[in-house]
This record gives structure tokens, C-alpha cells and sequence, in this order.
């Protein structure tokens, strides 16, 4: 099974009245050759990854090799703690999640490409903002994974996730879309809403150069991570408010 477009994504979960999750899992099962089990818990190492490198960059400063950058989501996250900031501190704790990854990434850490190296801080930012918000289960967590898994090959599959040659919204544009579309299944959205969030998160990034400073994965690269996160939590409220994209996001 290859998703080749969203629409059909759509389509094939309402037709079978499941979720755009547990028609992912159904294809890694079919193309993997492992049972369910197993491909739950590899994804669920994936995501220890994750929460690893977000609570490595928020709770002391990681510094880049280079030296360009370093230390702002460590710096973001412990400014929130004091309540006074002009966002509300725990939306701004995505942002702070988003500025880890990316740091941990430029100091040679350890991280999953969600879908780039470039972009991999927006998706495990809201995932990890999910999970203490402690609404949701770690197994719930991890399911929705394999959302963002199956909106990230139909971009893969149908545009690029290389901003080398899509320019940056193939990778933080599709890491928000990817994260927006997850969050909304995640709260109980349908198939068709995961879809107008996906939208409205790629036309938020439409025209997104990839312009990195001294041509490092850190400026811009590592602050676009941080707003981001936030941007693709907005893009999934919209869309579960009941904005719709006009633009089909194909």
C-alpha cells in the first residue's frame, strides 16, 4: 500500500471508518512483513528519540558545535516557567521543544528526521507538549505517529521534503503539516479535518526559502523549528473549529 495523494488518504480511511493512523500501520504490517506489535513498539523507540532530545535542549543548554547557536530552548523554556510570558507559558514550552531538538541536533545529538534533520524539531515538540499535558496516554502518543508518518511519504511520494530542492516549506512546511494533521486525529478530528489541517499549514509556509546562514542546518533554521510548532498547534485548532482549506492540500 503507497499513498500517493492525500485525497485518497482521506478517502480510504472514512471508506473503511478508521483513522489515517491505523491505515499506516496496516501498510508498514503488509510492506515490513512484522506484526502489529512490533511495528508499535519500534515506533514507540522512535518517539523515545524524540522526548530524549526535547527534554536534553530544554533542561540545560545545548550548544552547537560551530558555536552560531545554542542554549535558546534551554533560555525559552526556563523565561516560560516564570509565568509572564506575553503568549501563554505553556504554548510557549512547544516553542521551547521545538529550539531543543534543532539544538541538540546541531551539537551532533541524537534525533529522528520528522521528515529532515532540518525540520525534525516541529513534530516531536507538539507530541511531547501532548504528552504533559497529560491528556493523553504514551501509547496514544506514539499511535499518532504513524499519522504524521503517512502525511509525510504522501508529500515525499507526491512533491519533495528536500528543501534543497523544494526550498524550506518541503521540510519545516511539511514538518508542520505533518505535526498539524497528527494533532488534529490525535483530539478526535476526522480524516477530512487532518486534511484542512495540513492545508492551512502548507499555505502558512508557501514561498519558504531554505537560506541557511554559512550553510548550516542552524540559521534560520533552528528559530523557523521553534515557530512553527506553534504555527501547526493553530493549524490544528482551525481545522477542528471547522475552517476548511480552500486550497485542496494536494
Amino acid at each position: 500500500m503507497s499513498f500517493t495523494s492525500l485525497k485518497e488518504l482521506i478517502e480510504l480511511a472514512e471508506q473503511g471508518k478508521t483513522t489515517i493512523s491505523e491505515l499506516m500501520i496496516k501498510a508498514e504490517v503488509e510492506q515490513k512483513g512484522y506484526p502489529r506489535d512490533i511495528i508499535i513498539e519500534k515506533m514507540a523507540e522512535q518517539f523515545t528519540v524524540m522526548e530524549e532530545a526535547v527534554r536534553k535542549g530544554t533542561m540545560s543548554p545545548a550548544m552547537s558545535r560551530t558555536g552560531l547557536t545554542g542554549g535558546d530552548g534551554n533560555r525559552l523554556y526556563q523565561y516560560a516557567k516564570n509565568g509572564f510570558s506575553i503568549i501563554n507559558p505553556t504554548t510557549l514550552n512547544v516553542a521551547a521543544n521545538a529550539l531543543a531538538v534543532s539544538e541538540v541536533n546541531a551539537a551532533m545529538g541524537r534525533i529522528v528526521a520528522t521528515p529532515t534533520a532540518g525540520s525534525a524539531g516541529i513534530l516531536p515538540a507538539v507530541l511531547v507538549h501532548a504528552l504533559d499535558s497529560g491528556n493523553f496516554t504514551r501509547e496514544q502518543i506514539v499511535q499518532s505517529i504513524f499519522t504524521a508518518s503517512a502525511l509525510g511519504l504522501v508529500v515525499a511520494n507526491k512533491a519533495s521534503i528536500s528543501g534543497a530542492a523544494g526550498g524550506c516549506q518541503a521540510e519545516v512546511g511539511s514538518a508542520t503539516a505533518m505535526a498539524a494533521g497528527t494533532l488534529v486525529e490525535l483530539f478526535g478530528g476526522t480524516p477530512e479535518q487532518v486534511g484542512n489541517a495540513v492545508g492551512i499549514a502548507l499555505k502558512n509556509s508557501l514561498g519558504l526559502v531554505c537560506d541557511p546562514v554559512a550553510g548550516l542546518v542552524e540559521i534560520p533554521c533552528i528559530i523557523r523549528n521553534g515557530l512553527h510548532a506553534i504555527t501547526a498547534q493553530a493549524a490544528a485548532d482551525m481545522a477542528l473549529a471547522g475552517v476548511a482549506s480552500v486550497i485542496p492540500p494536494d
